[in-house]
């Protein structure tokens, strides 16, 4: 929509007398209105006497006119206190601060603009020159979009290492992860110690060829040099290096980032006779019971069936009699809302992971843990499995400060009903703006100025958020 034609000059203030008598010439109008986007001369009480619009971008904001209008009514409510602010700071010819206030356009859009006053002489009037802000909040607005992103991927990433981890400690089946070049052990799981009887975290840094006898490392050899030469699997047989133990081992080739490893399966000749379940089961249950992580095993319905020591620990119970045949519900999550969301994820997806909720005890004491559970309908009986891990007693909203911002929805959803909305919307607002503040130092190499100028702020205003947000101010 046009401006009205008796409103605004465009390219020039409209009026010579008498607000612009405390100017030299009509070249000084020119000048002002080519170096700012907006430019406004206002009695003491901030009445518009005279505007000049140089920045096309700008042109919707006088569609009911600004000249006879309060500065205060143009903008939000939010940015009067900055305008008050600007017109108190001058000082004689002295220019005030930068700040940054927000205006509605015809349209009901905000426009930021950044503001500075100076007082002309002899009158009480002021002059403010306005820059246009718009290509700087959209520049953040991205940066905020982009750091997100990232947070959203870096996130999956983690819940992906952090089922590996699950999978590969839990497993009955020994395995380890060899350097291929080098021959050295990188990860071993708690079933190769086992095996063994060796400390596991001795094991990785040592060559792979240490646990073998001088014969079954030729073998080995042999081994690597197949897979080598594209062979998917291939199995032999070797001897423990004290040759207590014969062990059949089963290596197959992975590339990742580039380079390649060996995943070695081991297992002993005894337990393939055997056919290994029975041995595989009692392992497992073995390292079940030592597990400083819950596992519940429950009916369909989350009676339960099976408990470890560790989850009699969270429920502060003392012997398993005193949970058996319960249901779950009775310890798990701050109302039985939790369980029904749980249970309703089972039946639809078969499995749960990462659920954030809490364990209660029975002397009213709650405790922060993350659940995961997978539904077994084919077994016999039908039973749920829970995984519940915890998280130390920290607080949530700390959480996300420290590390993420919520990469969903859904994380956000986690924590209604558990922290105070008004908390929600104060730590996600300042996790955003100090995500701002350290992409924009990012961006212009640490340059505070350069950093202040993109944000959109005084120099003094980034000072006082680096003190807030304990981010180091590199020189």
């Amino acid at each position: 929509m046009k401006p009205r034609s008796d409103s605004v000059s465009h390219g020039g203030f409209r009026a010579s007398q008498p607000h612009s008598e405390n100017l030299e010439s009509s070249e000084i109008d020119d000048l002002i209105s080519s170096i700012s986007d907006i430019a406004l001369i206002l009695d003491a009480d901030g009445t518009i006497l005279d505007a000049s619009i140089a920045s096309a971008d700008l042109q919707d904001l006088t569609e009911d006119g600004l000249l006879g209008k309060s500065w205060f009514d143009t903008v939000t409510s939010e940015s009067r206190e900055k305008l008050a602010d600007l017109l108190a700071e001058p000082d004689g010819t002295a220019p005030s601060s930068w700040r940054q206030v927000t205006h509605r356009n015809v349209r009901g859009e905000e426009v930021p603009i950044r503001y500075s006053t100076i007082r002309l002489n002899g009158n009480g009037q002021f002059l403010a020159i306005g820059k246009n802000m718009r290509a700087v909040a959209a520049l953040q607005q991205d940066l905020v979009e982009s750091q997100l992103a990232m947070e959203r991927e870096y996130a999956r990433l983690r819940a992906a290492e952090t089922r590996y981890r699950l999978l590969f400690q839990v497993s009955s089946e020994p395995v380890l992860v060899v350097d291929s070049g080098r021959h050295t052990i990188l990860e071993a799981n708690a079933s190769v110690g086992n095996l063994l009887r060796a400390d596991v975290k001795r094991l990785e840094g040592s060559s792979v060829f240490g646990l073998f006898d001088t014969e079954s490392r030729a073998r080995l050899e042999n081994l690597f040099a197949e897979l080598a030469s594209g062979k998917p699997s291939v199995s032999v047989e070797t001897n423990t290096a004290d040759g207590s133990e014969r062990i059949a081992v089963t290596g197959s080739l992975f590339r990742h980032e580039g380079k390649l490893f060996h995943l070695l399966r081991l297992s002993t000749q005894s337990a393939a006779q055997l056919g290994g379940e029975t041995e595989a089961g009692n392992l497992l249950g073995r390292i079940i019971e030592s597990s400083h992580d819950a596992f519940v095993v429950t009916d369909p319905k989350g009676d339960i069936l099976k408990v470890n020591p560790a989850f009699l620990e969270m429920a502060q119970v003392g012997q398993p009699e005193q949970v058996l045949g319960r249901n779950i519900n009775n310890w798990l999550g701050r109302s039985s809302v939790d369980f029904n969301v749980i249970m309703a994820n089972l039946r639809e997806h078969g499995s749960v992971r990462m659920f954030s909720t809490v364990i209660r005890n029975q002397f009213g004491m709650s405790l922060d843990v993350e659940l995961s559970a997978v539904s077994a309908t084919d077994s016999d009986p039908p039973c749920i499995g829970f995984v519940i891990r915890t998280d130390s007693g920290r607080d949530l909203v700390s959480s996300i400060k420290s590390t993420v911002l919520p990469s969903s929805t859904e994380n956000l959803s986690n924590l209604v009903g558990r922290v105070p909305l008004k908390d929600i919307v104060q730590e996600t607002t300042d996790i955003i703006e100090r995500l701002c503040i350290e992409s924009a130092l990012e961006l212009t190499g640490n340059n505070r100025a350069s950093a202040a100028e993109l944000l959109g702020l005084s120099r003094q205003s980034l000072y006082v958020k680096l003190r807030r947000f304990g981010i180091d101010e590199r020189s």
